[in-house]
């Protein structure tokens, strides 16, 4: 469950690191397929993405179970996010990381296809 002033890592290469939510689009806490607004907190030097830039990110992995129809619960170790454009495109090339496989159900084929595990 991500809320505002969530921290969250950055599963992709796009260049930033870390990012603070700041909004949940459509509700006010958010899980797996969410898209956020949030802020950079940290980044690498001589990217693209910078520190305090406002960008869009879909939520890949919480820390909060999410529980699938057959009964099973998926659950991993961090909070992390994508960053995405106007469109729900991925900024980066690649991701790292398990992506859970609900991301296909909410029309993100691109970040499962980038994705080097899909549960």
């Amino acid at each position: 469950m991500i809320q505002p002033l969530s921290y969250l890592n950055v599963a992709d290469n796009s260049g930033a690191r870390k990012l603070m939510c700041i909004r949940v689009l459509g509700s006010n806490s958010g899980s797996i397929g969410d898209i956020i607004i949030a802020v950079v907190k940290d980044a690498l030097p001589n990217m693209p993405t910078k520190r305090s830039d406002v960008i869009r990110a879909v939520i890949v992995r919480t820390s909060k179970g999410l529980k699938r129809k057959n009964g099973m619960v998926i659950r991993f170790d961090d909070n992390a996010a994508v960053i995405v454009n106007k469109e729900g495109n991925p900024r980066g090339t690649r991701i790292f990381g398990p992506i859970p496989r609900e991301l296909r159900d909410r029309n993100f084929t691109k970040i499962v296809s980038l994705a080097p595990e899909v549960l």
